[in-house]
Order: C-alpha cells, then sequence, then structure tokens
C-alpha cells in the first residue's frame, strides 16, 4: 500500500508538469527562490553571534510553521493525497494514514523543508552544537512541518468547503499583514548594542515553550521544558492525523453541493444569518462604491498631516508619533455615523425582508472593522516604535479600542436616528447635496466618542508620564468602555432600526 501510494505522488507530480506546465514551472520557480533564501540567510547566521541566530530562528521558525497549518485552511489548497481517494481500495485506516504518511514528503513544499532542514542543521553544527543533536532536532523540524501541514488539510477536508473563495484567501493576508507589520515594527526599532534586547529575549524564551518555536530553538538554548515540547509536538500531531484518516474512512458525510456557493463572492465568507447577509453586502459596497474609499484613504492622511503642527511647534518627534494612531481610530469609529444614507434604496431590502435592527446594525460595522484593524496595527506599532518605549503598547491600544469601539456604538444610534444626505452613488465622493443638516449629528458623535475614551486618555497620559501600570490600566478601562458602549449602541440602534421602518424607507426614497 505504501509502495502504491507512494507510485501514485510521483505520478500526480508528473502529471502536473505536463498538463499545467507553466502554473507547474511557475511554482517550482517560486519555491526555488524562497528556499536559496532561507539557506542563504541560515548559513550567513552561522558566523553570527548566538542571539542574533537565537532571534531569527525563533520568530523565523515559528512563522513558518504558522505558515504550514493556516495556508490549508485557508488557502485554495487540494490535498492531492486525500484518504478518501483511497476508501475504494479497500485498505484500513490505520494503513491509510500511514501510507499518507510516508508519502506527504514526495512534493515541492516538503523538498523544500528538506533543504531548509539540512541547511538548519549546518547551522547549528557552526555554533557547536552536537552533529547528532542537530541532525535529530532537524528531523524533528521538518516532520513538525509536514505534519502539521497534513493535519491542517485533512481539518479543512472534514470541516471547510473544497473550493475556498479568494475572499477568504484575502482575509488571510489581511490577517497576515495584521501580525507581521508590528512585529516586524518591533524588531526594527530594537536596540541591539548590550546584545539581545530584553523584550526580544523574553519573546524568544516564549516561543522557545511554543509548538511553534520549540524544535527550532532547544538546540541554541537547551532545556527541558523546550526539548519536551519539540518532541511532543509531532508525536500528537500524528496522532491527530490518524484520528483524521479515522473518520474520513468511517463516517459518512452528507453530500455538499459545490454549486450552491460557487460565484457568491463575501456571502460565501460571512455566516448564513441575517447579519452575516447584511455584513457581505456592504463589504461589495465597500470595495467598489468611491465614495466608502475616499473616506477611508483620507482618513490616515489627515491624521498624518494633523501631526505636523505640533511639530512645528516645538512637540518632539517621539510623543506626536503617539496621536496619529488614536485619530485614526477615532475617525474611523466615526466614519459609520451616517452609512445608511449611502445605501440609498437598496435599505428597503432590510425593511421588507424584516431583517432585525441588531443583525442590520452589527452587519454595516464589519467592513469598517475590516478596514480599520490593518490601519489601526500599522498605526499603533510605527508610534510606539518611533516613540521606543514599547510598554506603551498596551495604553495605545486601550485609546484605540475606546475610540474605535466607542464610535461604532454611538455611529450605530446616529445612523438611524439622524441620517443626512449625502452625494449619491455615482457622483463625485466630493460633491454634497443642496440640503442641510448633519453637523450636529456629526459633532454629537465625535464628542460623545472622546468622552467614551476619557478614561483610558486619562490613564494612558500617566503610561506616558512613568507609571507602566497605569498602561494596562488603559487598555483595561479603554477595551470594557468601547465594548460597552458598542453593545448598547447595536441594542438601541437596532430597537429605533425596528420602530422607524417607514420613516427609513421615506429617507431612503428621497436622497
Amino acid at each position: 500500500m505504501v509502495a502504491h501510494v507512494l507510485r501514485l505522488r510521483l505520478a500526480l507530480l508528473v502529471g502536473a508538469l505536463r498538463v499545467s506546465r507553466g502554473r507547474a514551472i511557475s511554482g517550482l520557480v517560486i519555491a526555488g527562490l524562497l528556499t536559496t533564501v532561507c539557506v542563504a540567510a541560515l548559513t550567513r547566521l552561522g558566523a553570527a553571534s548566538i542571539d542574533s541566530a537565537l532571534a531569527v530562528l525563533a520568530v523565523g521558525g515559528s512563522a513558518i510553521g504558522a505558515g504550514f497549518a493556516l495556508v490549508p485552511l485557508l488557502g485554495p489548497v487540494r490535498d492531492p493525497l486525500d484518504p478518501r481517494r483511497f476508501a475504494v481500495t479497500g485498505a484500513g485506516w490505520a494503513t491509510v494514514a500511514a501510507a499518507t504518511l510516508v508519502a506527504a514528503p514526495v512534493s515541492v513544499p516538503a523538498v523544500a523543508v528538506i533543504v531548509v532542514c539540512v541547511a538548519l542543521a549546518g547551522l547549528w553544527g557552526a555554533h557547536g552544537v552536537d552533529p547528532v543533536v542537530g541532525v535529530c532536532a532537524a528531523v524533528l523540524v521538518g516532520v513538525t512541518q509536514l505534519l502539521a501541514a497534513r493535519v491542517a488539510l485533512g481539518v479543512s477536508g472534514l470541516v471547510l468547503a473544497e473550493r475556498r473563495s479568494r475572499e477568504l484567501t484575502a482575509l488571510f493576508v489581511l490577517a497576515l499583514l495584521i501580525v507581521a507589520i508590528p512585529v516586524a515594527v518591533f524588531l526594527t526599532s530594537l536596540d541591539w548594542d548590550g546584545g539581545m534586547p530584553p523584550p526580544l529575549r523574553t519573546a524568544v524564551e516564549v516561543l522557545g515553550l511554543t509548538p511553534l518555536g520549540a524544535a527550532w530553538v532547544f538546540p541554541l538554548a537547551p532545556s527541558v521544558p523546550s526539548l519536551l515540547m519539540a518532541v511532543l509536538t509531532p508525536v500528537l500531531l500524528g496522532i491527530v492525523w490518524v484520528l483524521i484518516v479515522r473518520r474520513m474512512l468511517t463516517a459518512t458525510e452528507r453530500p455538499v453541493s459545490v454549486r450552491e456557493h460557487r460565484g457568491l463572492g463575501w456571502f460565501t465568507v460571512t455566516p448564513g444569518t441575517p447579519g452575516g447577509a447584511v455584513a457581505a453586502r456592504s463589504l461589495i459596497y465597500w470595495l467598489r462604491d468611491p465614495r466608502y474609499l475616499v473616506d477611508v484613504a483620507i482618513i490616515p492622511v489627515a491624521a498624518v498631516v494633523a501631526v505636523v503642527p505640533l511639530m512645528i511647534v516645538g512637540v518632539p518627534l517621539e510623543t506626536a508619533a503617539l496621536i496619529p494612531a488614536p485619530l485614526i481610530a477615532l475617525f474611523l469609529g466615526w466614519l459609520a455615523h451616517n452609512d445608511m444614507a449611502y445605501d440609498g434604496s437598496a435599505v428597503w431590502l432590510h425593511v421588507s425582508s424584516a431583517v432585525r435592527g441588531a443583525s442590520d446594525r452589527v452587519g454595516r460595522l464589519v467592513p469598517v472593522l475590516v478596514f480599520s484593524l490593518p490601519l489601526l496595527a500599522v498605526a499603533a506599532s510605527v508610534g510606539v516604535g518611533i516613540n521606543g518605549t514599547w510598554s506603551l503598547l498596551p495604553a495605545m491600544l486601550g485609546v484605540c479600542a475606546a475610540l474605535l469601539l466607542g464610535g461604532f456604538g454611538l455611529s450605530s444610534i446616529s445612523s438611524v436616528v439622524a441620517p443626512y444626505a449625502v452625494a449619491r452613488h455615482g457622483e463625485s465622493p466630493f460633491q454634497q447635496p443642496q440640503r442641510t443638516g448633519g453637523g450636529l449629528t456629526q459633532g454629537i458623535v465625535l464628542v460623545g466618542t472622546l468622552l467614551v475614551a476619557l478614561p483610558a486618555l486619562w490613564f494612558a497620559w500617566h503610561a506616558l508620564s512613568g507609571d507602566p501600570d497605569a498602561s494596562w490600566l488603559a487598555l483595561a478601562v479603554g477595551a470594557g468602555a468601547g465594548l460597552l458602549v458598542l453593545v448598547a449602541g447595536i441594542a438601541i440602534g437596532g430597537a429605533v432600526f425596528d420602530r422607524r421602518g417607514d420613516r427609513i424607507m421615506a429617507f431612503a426614497e428621497t436622497t
């Protein structure tokens, strides 16, 4: 059985070169370039200090492990060794599990991992690690990555749809940027004059105790917990894979028609609930309507420009750099205060289909949240990085959470209580209709948002003055106040939406 599966896997690789030669060659080129870069970096680390090697291996190795575990779940990846394909052979689930594991290294990503593991063993040897320990650790690294990918493919085959949409892949890339950008800013802002900076050393120690980074770290920083984690991780992944194969080959799954979900875009990503439908429709509007895109593009520019006068009058750059992120959060939370006016006559779908007001309120906030997270991740991390005091990061997050979530809550009420006319679809985003009103609503939402964030701003000021405990208090108070106002705003705005359906329809028809 194992030999048969190996022959099939090789045949699939050769067939891919024959059928889709261009795609296969491009994939080989990309894999070769990435492997070459990794091998060159590991070779150079052999001559670097142990601290530098530890930092790169901990962060880079954890990122590679996370990629092997997440890409099969979120990307459009199909498993060529799906155990269900071998059900017709009559082989037992244990045999199929073993055969697919043995055949797993026969793939382009697996070969790249093997090459990287060989270079990794050479790096450890250059730093004086025993060759036997280095080879065993390299084997653990490679086996862990392959098993993580196999388990992820199995989980996606059991739980997720066979075809992942490009929208889901876009969300994965967005989440990756949200995580990667703050990490990159954090690493580039550290001072290496006295060896490995304490914050980075703490991060390396933590990653060395996780399943993602233990096998990469313990040869250079040996400890019993990291060794146990490095050994137990592939063992547990192997057990999970066997259980997945058993489930696949012994349980009858209800057939799902792929045609039901193809071509629906964001509707395949959001939940099949009224709020999910509103969120999907709003996402489509936000990505295609220039009125929304102009607002999102202007906000970060305006926040940065607002800092220039402060620097002209003598405010230090380290202090001024902390201002753009809260300003962006304030305006993003305020952005939804008149969202319903942009719908025009489309809002009749919600009213006529008896969508609950709370579902309408939640669905409309999803696009703003999707755009807000990467913008705030960049602004907060860059601001704190320029300031150089990473203990202020909790305070920054608390203030941004209060401003963003508080603005969402108040906007959920104002957009249904006092909507005002805006430029119609197809008109210039900078054109304003000849109607009065709206200024009071804008001011109330802005002032109310600042009042919600006032406690968090107070503790953040104390944190900036040198009180480290105040930073965490700012995070707790800001997140708590923001969530409280958000929940209350959705509830109140939803109740008003339910009661004012006729007036909402009249407003939509006259704008």
